[in-house]
């Protein structure tokens, strides 16, 4: 085993191994280089400009949603079968071509491809790399330290574009495709990283089973079915499971809605002009930045799906908002927007992955809950693209808050009825008065209140 880290003065966490310390600091510029899109900030006018209209551009939107829940069937359980370490290399590789595609043709096919081979890129890393985190840490006994890892590569990869997105006006003065150009070097650059993740003991199965799997084909197709009827009875087996995965629908299709689709209409619609964008969004980063940095500034009064809630709520409120203020009021609504985001990711990742069994294949599972946060985003897209068209995008914002808070409303019904609370009893769960006084007392203990309540529970 490797050789334990002195623990760091201050933090009140356990020590860190060699083998850990690794696997973090290879995860944060994982995370950092795969996700730095420096498109982001004006690939709506980009293509507005290669001239397609608001039809054709939220028509690839809800296209590349789709595509996304298609691919997160069988990349889920790739990763359970190959590696997840595997799975994110091959994922960089397919995001570095992808980001090349508008460059070679900056047309409707060209647009189109480049967004389906980024739904495939995105797929095979969106289980993986919470998987490899997860199961890495908790290999090295560190498994503590796994809320802060999440949330620290999070902050540092909106840090990241908080530099860079002011940058892309700029760039693209001397260059236009150099937006393109940057976004496909750095995917390269994040394939470096996964290339240099340590192999992990007991959970990286990718050598062993990918050489049975090329001696026994059948074998093979039959373990990919084991694996996807394993996690889907996860998932009906736990009304706990299933509600908390529910629960982060709303979290992931307001941010995603908002923070890629809607940003760039809100602001021209409210007479920000396009050279301001880079310069808003990394002030957006900046707060989400901060809140994904720091999620045990949460209270210790609440329980971590409470906060869940209690966050989803506030952003369809922020949303809601924007119909009714200024130009400078709504910049400051969106950064409020995105610190709300910032907190909600990690506690709600962290709650996901705590409320799966400790032998079920995590990787399929985070790719199950991907492809009902995809699904509902494809809709909401094809939503999205009638409202802008129709110029209804104020009774858009106020009809995607009232459906955020029904939804919520209905979870939270579930989750305090008694069918569930029996559930969660069959399955070794606390109470929820139990569960709030575990999260304060390992709180307490930690320094970090928010989601320790799974590791308290359920041990390493």
């Amino acid at each position: 085993m490797s050789p334990r880290l002195a623990p760091r003065p201050g933090t009140g966490e356990g020590a860190l191994t060699d083998t850990a310390h690794r696997i973090i600091r290879l995860n944060y510029g994982f995370q950092l280089l795969f996700n730095l899109l420096w498109w982001m900030p004006v690939f709506y006018a980009y293509q507005k400009q290669a001239g397609l209209s608001d039809g054709q551009i939220f028509g690839i939107q809800s296209i590349y949603y789709v595509a996304f829940c298609l691919f997160e069937i069988p990349t889920g359980l790739i990763a359970d079968r190959i590696g997840a370490r595997n799975c994110l290399r091959a994922g960089a590789v397919v995001m570095t071509a992808a980001n090349l595609a508008p460059v070679v043709s900056a047309s409707y096919g060209g647009f189109l491809l480049h967004f389906l081979a980024i739904a495939m890129g995105r797929s095979l890393t969106s289980g993986a790399a919470s998987a490899y985190l997860y199961d890495g840490l908790r290999a090295e006994k560190c498994e503590e330290h796994y809320l802060k890892a999440e949330g620290t590569a999070r902050a540092w990869g909106l840090a990241a574009k908080v530099v860079c997105w002011p940058l892309v006006g700029p760039l693209m003065a001397v260059a236009h495709t150099a937006p393109y150009v940057l976004s496909a070097a750095s995917a390269a650059g994040s394939l470096a990283c996964a290339v240099a993740l340590p192999r992990l003991a007991g959970t990286d199965r990718g050598t062993r089973e990918a050489a049975a799997a090329r001696k026994d084909g059948g074998r093979r197709g039959r373990a990919f079915l084991r694996d996807a009827g394993a996690a889907l009875r996860c998932v009906a087996s736990s009304r706990w499971l299933g509600l908390v995965m529910v629960q982060g629908v709303a979290v992931f299709t307001l941010s995603r809605i908002c923070q890629v689709n809607l940003f760039q209409p809100i602001l021209l619609d409210h007479g920000i002009g396009e050279a301001s964008h880079g310069g808003v969004l990394a002030a957006m980063t900046v707060a989400e930045a901060v809140g994904s940095a720091r999620p045990q500034w949460l209270s210790r009064r609440l329980t971590p799906v409470a906060w869940v809630s209690i966050l989803s709520l506030a952003l369809a409120g922020t949303l809601a908002a924007m119909t009714l203020v200024g130009p400078w009021a709504v910049v400051a609504l969106l950064c409020l927007f995105a610190a709300a985001t910032g907190f909600v990711y990690p506690v709600q990742r962290k709650l996901v992955n705590d409320a799966m069994p400790v032998n079920a294949p995590r990787a399929t599972l985070l790719s199950v809950e991907s492809i009902v946060d995809r699904a509902v985003c494809a809709l909401a897209a094809i939503a999205v693209g009638a409202y802008v068209s129709a110029g209804h995008l104020d009774a858009l914002l106020w009809h995607s808050a009232l459906a955020t808070a029904v939804l919520l409303g209905a979870v939270q019904l579930l989750l305090r009825g008694d069918v569930v609370k029996r559930g969660r009893a069959a399955a070794g769960a606390p109470a929820p008065d139990v569960e709030a006084r575990d999260a304060a007392a390992v709180g307490h203990r930690t320094g970090d209140p928010v989601g320790r309540t799974g590791d308290a529970r359920r041990g390493p």
